[in-house]
């Protein structure tokens, strides 16, 4: 099974832009679909963006369309998530997560998260 390790969260002025990485071990990382998912302090972890085995398809939510971009090298076995023009209400633990499919409900392998916190 994959194992994630997640890095890159910190503190960010509000239209600031970070860049998070999830490194996954073992040789099978091609074989997973990748997402990153958030949770803010006193609401449910949610969707943030997936991206195909491939890359060549990614998906996300409508929150964050058109200022994160999610990507990955398969060479480095790692996912990152571009996120530009920051807003205090992206303020949450971001955590990566592996499934065999590009299903939300199959999502099963997580990392341990990184804190990205908005200031404004």
């Amino acid at each position: 099974q994959v194992q994630l390790v997640e890095s890159g969260g910190g503190l960010v002025q509000a239209g600031g832009s970070l860049r998070l990485s999830c490194a996954a071990s073992g040789r099978t990382f091609s074989s997973y679909a990748m997402g990153w998912f958030r949770q803010a302090p006193g609401k449910e972890r949610a969707f943030v963006a997936i991206i195909s085995r491939s890359g060549g398809s990614t998906y996300y939510a409508d929150s964050v369309k058109g200022r994160f971009t999610i990507s990955r090298d398969n060479v480095k076995n790692t996912v990152y998530l571009h996120m530009n023009s920051l807003k205090p209400e992206d303020t949450a633990v971001y955590y990566c997560a592996a499934s065999f499919t590009e299903m939300l409900r199959d999502f099963n392998t997580w990392g341990q998260g990184t804190q990205v916190t908005v200031s404004s």
